[in-house]
């Protein structure tokens, strides 16, 4: 559904663009703002709203208005980012490219205003916070001070274009954050942003950004099952943040905020284990190079000298995959040449060097862990560098040697290690020092090892001093410990430099002040720390034999006799008994045989103990896993039902805040208009006074009627000014008219002289100057004429050869395009040729269908008369056991009838009546003279009685065509009606067996039932039940129901519908009553 025409962009547009030409900018901000928040503008088309987005953003650059343009440009990447992220990406690369040209002409507006020599940037570093307030203190300075220096300017000027353009930053990134498809710009923004706060040398607001970043970067890991969130395990998400982090880290080195840096080390190091490839090169090279720089500043000389290693190893790996093509250029350190190797070496081997012998931290007291606080540090470190054991000051050197760094080092770095750690000299050993740290020294960049290489010196004179002297004057270790000019050590720093070795236990000396005497300790029961001052104890990695050992201490002596003695011993004995020795031998047999026989045993032992282990450890880690899931699924329940009633208390609090927000809209709105009008009817109508009305008493035609009344009489003395005034200049324009006309001769003349004099002298001036053009013009022409041959042959040549050239290419091109034809031709051949081939294939799989199409007809013709075959022989099949069926019901009729017939014989001839007619009494053929009627048959005990019969009348007892019908028709027995014939049997006998007595027989539910139990039942009430099944499986005995055409559709033996199973004689029968062929 379209929006409505008001809520149209097009419309809001030229709208404010009409506001924007009257100059109300915040009037047309405000008609922007207000269409790009509403709802209604996420059903406008994005072309139509990314111009009214455009001039929105350059309002509120202009007007400075950054929470608004965040409202809007929120609104609108939720509107946009589903269907068009490249608008997004116009609308905001245009608004921070207005905030930055904003920056940029307000500097150079400072510096018009300004002169001074002192840069914009560097006097915008001395700005403090960007996000902080005026402090009173400011504007108080501000309002006293006249002077506009350029601080003052930069302040008035640059710093609140500075603070919104830093606002603009965060806008953006804050609105980019965790969107996937947002993620390039989000990263570009971060990179501008780094530029801006190293090149306004912004401290506090690079902090904050890196805290913004690292925030974001969370949030990500976070809410990462959000619909856009994006993904750190995609290989280019992961890089475009690594790249944003090194570029972090370089600002921050170069602002020298080393914690930030180092923060920066960490968040690179965790987005590096994230990462499933191995970074780049160029970037590792990068990332431990920054590492050597914070190091040195924290003066962690040990992990500096480390990243300086890692730093070589990897230019040298670097160096060796260019050079044998194993990888690219781009993806490694660019130009490394022999130099930055030696360069490199140099490095690493000085900073190898510089790392202190004793440690120079102080302590912390007892009640603090140092040792653990030191390892996790250690730990954290050694992470950082990527190594898997903190390095030593040994391992460090015997990988220098281990490689060619100590051979491309430079000359005097390698002569100050062969000093340092390999010779021994303690008296010439400051003096062979002092000109290599001279050299050091020049060079700014190795200029900072000075001072821990002096540490160093110190150590190894007093180490080695302790080799050869006992007691030292002070004196003579001061003449000893001479450094060159700029880096002399005082009395003072050699004695503090010796107590901090003492506190820390590395070295054990004593110093006699009066009598100014160094004294070594050689207390044979001393510690074995400390018990020798160059046994490197309580040292920066604990080395043992760092210095040349020419003798042993005392305390040595002392603490080692017991296993001297122990040695002496043993090679004594070896040399007085020589069963030791094969007792020895023996023994060492018999304890290879024993290891050889348990091994197996041990081996088996230590696999069933490693399962065991193993096993325990996997039921561990199940039930904490079941545990832990058990917690995650009552914290998400607990989460669920705490979020569901923070929507619930949101959603009330949201509904009754708009609510009151709507309220206090409508009387701001009102309050406004009225304000608004009472300000334009103070502005437009003089002599209105409003100070004492009541805004929120006033309506609009209370307000309108004062206006009229001002302006009537304003209109009113308006006239009467007018009038006074035009009669008061008419006098005085009379008056000076009068008084000019005595002067205008006298100025005529001397106009007229004036004018002649300006002419005359511009004429004198016009001549001059054509004749000295005309002069220069004519020495130009004869100078010139000389070059006209050269420039004729020049321009001749030059159209030779572009003619000869564009022949060249001409006929290139030719040739080009008579290649291109016959190409073409082939091309249309080889074409026509293909569609041919394609036009027979399709043919023939034509015929091959219609081919396969006649075949599947005829089969399902074939089909469709072998299926009638089977059903006429089906039907045929079905007649003939249908006619079996109609023949044997036939059958079973006549037995009916026959035993019928006989079963009333027997009955009339006991009796003793005369024998029955051939019809039974008359139970089938009818009788026209029924005038008489049979008895009703009646039974008192249970017993069957025959019925009476009337064998009077020519009918010999047969009942009239009357009775017949009556009883075709009437429900009740025979017994019971008042009709006189006595009711035929029911059941048909065909034997004799059939007479016995029925009394005897047992009461059934069904089926056939004798005629005296019939006659019991109807006298006492009882119905006949209906047959439900029929006995031994056959439908012998059930109601034949009439034929439903000329040829019966269902066997004379189903079951009736309606009625039960009880037998009727023939002459009852409504419809299947068998009857002679004289009565059909």
């Amino acid at each position: 559904m379209p929006p409505p025409p008001q809520f149209k962009p097009e419309n809001a547009l030229k709208r404010a663009q009409e506001l924007i030409g009257v100059g109300q900018q915040q009037a047309a901000l405000s008609v922007l703002h207000e269409h790009v928040t509403s709802k209604r503008t996420r059903n406008s088309t994005i072309a139509a709203l990314e111009p009214v987005m455009l001039l929105f953003v350059e309002l509120c650059v202009d007007l400075r208005k950054g929470k608004s343009a965040k409202d809007g440009l929120y609104n609108y990447k939720n509107t946009s980012q589903n269907t068009n992220v490249a608008t997004i990406e116009t609308v905001f690369r245009r608004f921070i490219e207005l905030a930055e040209k904003k920056v940029q002409d307000a500097q150079q507006k400072a510096d018009e205003i300004t002169t001074q020599g002192e840069s914009t940037d560097a006097t915008l570093a001395n700005v403090g916070d960007l996000e902080a307030m005026e402090t009173p203190e400011s504007i108080l300075l501000a309002t006293v001070s006249g002077e506009q220096t350029k601080d003052r300017t930069d302040r008035a000027i640059v710093t609140p274009w500075l603070k919104f353009l830093w606002e603009t930053y965060r806008t953006v990134l804050d609105i980019f954050k965790n969107n996937a498809r947002l993620e390039e710009m989000y990263q570009r923004t971060a990179h501008q942003a780094f530029q801006f706060c190293q090149k306004y040398t912004r401290k506090t607001e690079f902090r904050r950004l890196c805290e913004l970043l690292r925030n974001h970067l969370q949030n990500a890991a976070k809410y990462s099952q959000q619909v856009h969130a994006i993904n750190l395990s995609d290989p280019d998400t992961l890089q475009r943040h690594l790249d944003t982090r090194f570029m972090q880290l370089n600002v921050a080195v170069e602002l020298e905020l080393w914690q930030e840096a180092f923060k920066s080390v960490e968040d690179i190091h965790t987005l590096l284990s994230l990462s499933k490839k191995q970074p780049r090169n160029a970037m590792m090279a990068n990332y431990f190079e920054k590492l050597t720089r914070i190091f040195l500043v924290s003066e962690n000389y040990l992990f500096h000298a480390a990243a300086w290693s890692r730093y070589y190893n990897l230019l040298q790996v670097s160096a060796r995959a260019v050079a044998s093509g194993a990888t690219s250029r781009k993806d490694n350190p660019s130009n490394i040449t022999d130099a930055d190797l030696s360069k490199a070496a140099s490095y690493v081997l000085l900073s190898a060097l510089a790392i202190p012998v004793i440690s120079t931290t102080r302590s912390r007291g007892a009640l603090f862990d140092v040792d653990a606080t030191r390892n996790n540090k250690n730990v954290r470190l050694t992470n950082l560098l990527g190594m898997n054991s903190p390095p030593t000051r040994s391992i460090l050197f015997k990988d220098l040697l281990s490689k060619d760094i100590l051979q491309r080092a430079r000359p005097e770095i390698r002569q100050l290690y062969n000093i340092l750690e390999t010779d021994f000299h303690p008296k010439v050993i400051c003096a062979k020092v002092s000109p290599i740290l001279s050299q050091i020294g020049a060079d700014e960049e190795m200029k900072k090892y000075v001072l821990p290489l002096q540490q160093v010196i110190l150590t190894r004179l007093f180490q080695q001093l302790s080799q050869v002297y006992t007691d030292v004057k002070l004196d003579d270790v001061l003449a000893l410990a001479q450094f060159p000019d700029p880096f002399q050590v005082s009395a003072s720093m050699i004695e503090k430099f010796i107590m901090n070795g003492c506190k820390k236990g590395d070295l054990s000396i004593r110093i006699d002040h009066a009598t100014g005497v160094l004294t070594f300790d050689s207390d044979v029961f001393s510690s074995s720390k400390a018990a020798h001052a160059g046994s490197g104890g309580g040292s920066a990695d604990a080395e043992s034999g760092a210095v040349q050992r020419l003798q042993s201490t005392p305390a040595e002596i002392v603490r080692t006799q017991l296993s001297r003695l122990a040695k002496s011993l043993y090679v004594a004995v070896q040399y007085v008994d020589p069963a030791f020795n094969e007792d020895r031998q023996k023994m060492r047999l018999a304890a290879m045989k024993r290891a050889e026989a348990g091994a197996e045993k041990e081996h088996a032992d230590l696999l069933a103990r490693r399962e065991v282990i193993q096993k325990k450890k996997e039921n561990l880690q199940s039930a904490q896993a079941a545990r832990q899931r058990d917690e995650e699924h009552k914290r998400k329940v607990r989460q669920q039902e705490l979020q569901a009633a923070e929507a619930e208390r949101l959603a009330e609090e949201t509904k009754e805040r708009e609510r009151r927000r709507m309220e206090a809209e409508r009387k701001k709105v009102q309050r406004e208009e009225a304000e608004k009008q009472l300000k334009e009817l103070k502005k437009g109508v003089k002599g209105v006074d409003i100070s004492s009305l009541d805004i929120d008493e006033l309506d609009s035609g209370r307000i309108r009627l004062l206006k009229l009344q001002a302006l009537e009489r304003e209109k009113n003395e308006m006239g009467e000014k007018v009038r006074i005034t035009a009669k008061r200049i008419d006098h005085l324009e009379r008056a000076y008219r009068r008084e000019e006309i005595k002067h205008l001769a006298d100025d005529y003349a001397a106009q007229r002289d004036r004018d002649l004099k300006a002419y005359e002298t511009s004429k004198a001036e016009t001549m001059a100057n054509a004749e000295q053009k005309h002069k220069e013009d004519v020495s130009l022409k004869h100078r010139l004429s000389r070059l006209v041959p050269t420039y004729e042959s020049f321009k001749r040549e030059i159209t030779d050869a572009r003619h000869a050239d564009f022949e060249k290419r001409r006929k290139a091109a030719e040739r080009e395009l008579n290649q291109k034809m016959e190409q073409r031709r082939r091309e249309v051949r080889e074409q026509r040729a293909a569609e041919k081939r394609r036009a027979e294939e399709e043919e023939r799989q034509r015929r091959e269908e219609e081919e396969r199409l006649a075949r599947e007809e005829e089969e399902a013709a074939r089909a469709a008369e072998e299926k009638q075959r089977k059903d006429a022989e089906a039907k045929a099949d079905a007649e003939r056991r249908r006619a079996e069926r109609a023949e044997a019901a036939r059958k079973q009729m006549e037995r009916e009838e026959e035993a019928e017939k006989r079963r009333l014989e027997r009955k009339q001839a006991e009796r003793g009546g005369a024998p029955p007619s051939r019809f039974g009494g008359g139970g089938e053929r009818p009788s026209m003279d029924g005038a008489r009627r049979p008895e009703p048959v009646t039974a008192d005990s249970g017993e069957r009685t025959a019925p009476r019969l009337n064998l009077a009348g020519a009918s010999g007892g047969r009942p009239s065509w009357r009775e017949r019908e009556a009883a075709r028709s009437s429900p009740q027995p025979q017994a019971e009606a008042q009709a006189p014939p006595p009711p035929p049997p029911s059941a048909p006998v065909a034997d004799e067996r059939v007479a016995t007595d029925n009394a005897a027989l047992p009461n059934k539910s069904g089926g056939y039932i004798p005629p005296a139990l019939r006659a019991k039942q109807a006298a006492a009430g009882e119905s006949m039940p209906p047959r439900s099944e029929s006995r031994d499986g056959g439908d012998r005995w059930q109601r034949r129901g009439p034929p439903s055409g000329p040829e019966r559709s269902e066997s004379p033996a189903a079951p009736p519908s309606s009625s039960g199973g009880a037998y009727r004689p023939p002459g009852a029968r409504s419809g299947g009553a068998y009857r002679p062929p004289g009565a059909r």
